[in-house]
């Protein structure tokens, strides 16, 4: 059984759920995703993208939804209980279900941690007595688990395997400004439905404010797996801005692109894996927020700059995402020569600190171990 219950976690779930297949073909799996862990074989009891959440508010606005997919997962748990569970981030969610496979005496093999090490650190308590395993794929989260006795292994990022090297090399962003260009700006507005009726009208609205500076600009959004094109046009309707939506995928919009704004997230890593230089935005309800400013010990949300470790990107979060300052970050971006050098230099840093690829492989090969000891111990 594989959980994942967001878009990202969809993606590399079913890179986990191809690469295991190539070793051990005869696997069968069952679980929540999405479009990508269905193609690669996985058979869905819940769409991740019906429970897809963002903040407080909207965990019970979903209720319904989440706890008819618990008590679905927990029963087959019991009574049709599979060979090895594997979590994918969603940490609610899947911590509980965590206690009711090893209650089961089903191994779980968590992959892509949850951020306990940002935020209610009360969790690895839990995660100690209910996972076998971690696959880690930040750098600095194996010695994190390591402190807290979990079994880890650090597996790399699988994002190094899905942004294409000659994309990155041949990247827009490397060869601006060419005289006679006009911009292309990338609008990553999230893979969520709350966030993005959040964000896109403030970001759209500040390309139209860039519009004013630079006439020709043009705007490209990457359609998630997740999203409808029909809620994009709706929620970003009336924009003045030229407006491609894309369903190319995110490495390849952002290969397009001179500049983006990004919804915090996993994107704001493939956005630096591409080397596109950005802005990262990010808005809550008023409760999600306080509560999150009240539990969150790390002094950066994006995981760009957790990486380095040091803010190499501009974050703009709450009331200071607005139209006005995401306009001016993306105009200083393409204005300022040395201001733009230096963030292309620290997203290399991000790139190099994030390892070759080879996550997914790493990842497969653990389950598999973890499948035969199963086997042999059952």
């Amino acid at each position: 059984m594989i959980l994942a219950g967001e878009a990202s976690g969809d993606l590399h779930g079913a890179k986990l759920v191809e690469a295991i297949q190539r070793h051990e073909p005869g696997v069968a799996f069952v679980g929540i995703g999405g479009a990508n862990m269905e193609q690669a074989g996985v058979r869905l009891l819940e769409q991740a993208s019906r429970m897809a959440v963002v903040g407080l508010t909207e965990v019970f606005r979903k209720g319904r939804v989440l706890l008819r997919a618990l008590r679905e997962v927990k029963r087959i748990l019991r009574r049709e209980p599979p060979s090895l569970l594997i979590l994918i981030d969603y940490p609610d969610f899947n911590i509980h279900v965590a206690g009711t496979a090893r209650r089961c005496g089903i191994p779980v093999l968590y992959y892509i941690s949850p951020q306990v090490w940002a935020w209610r650190k009360g969790r690895i308590r839990k995660i100690w007595r209910r996972i076998e395993r971690m696959a880690v794929i930040l750098p600095f989260e194996e010695a994190f688990y390591r402190r807290h006795g979990v079994a880890v292994d650090y597996v790399g990022h699988p994002l190094m395997d899905t942004v294409p090297s000659q994309l990155v090399e041949h990247a827009a962003a490397l060869d601006w400004p060419r005289t006679g260009d006009a911009p292309v700006v990338g609008i990553v507005p999230g893979s969520r439905e709350e966030e993005i009726r959040h964000l896109l009208p403030i970001m759209m609205e500040a390309a139209g404010m860039l519009r004013g500076r630079f006439p020709g600009l043009r705007a490209l959004i990457p359609l998630a797996s997740s999203v409808k094109e029909a809620t994009i046009r709706e929620i970003a309707g009336g924009s003045p801005v030229p407006l491609e939506i894309s369903p190319e995928g995110l490495p390849r919009v952002l290969g397009r692109c001179h500049a983006a704004m990004v919804t915090s997230g996993t994107a704001t890593l493939e956005t630096a894996i591409a080397g596109v230089p950005m802005v990262v935005a990010y808005q809550l309800s008023a409760v999600s927020y306080w509560a999150g400013r009240l539990l969150i010990k790390v002094p950066f949300i994006s995981l760009v700059n957790l990486v380095a470790g040091r803010g190499v990107v501009r974050e703009l979060i709450q009331h200071e995402a607005t139209a006005a300052n995401l306009a001016r970050e993306i105009g200083r971006l393409l204005e300022d020569p040395p201001y733009r050098r230096a963030m292309l230099q620290g997203l290399n840093e991000v790139r190099c600190l994030l390892g070759e690829g080879g996550a997914s492989e790493r990842a497969a090969l653990i389950a598999i171990d973890m499948l035969h000891r199963q086997s042999v111990n059952g």
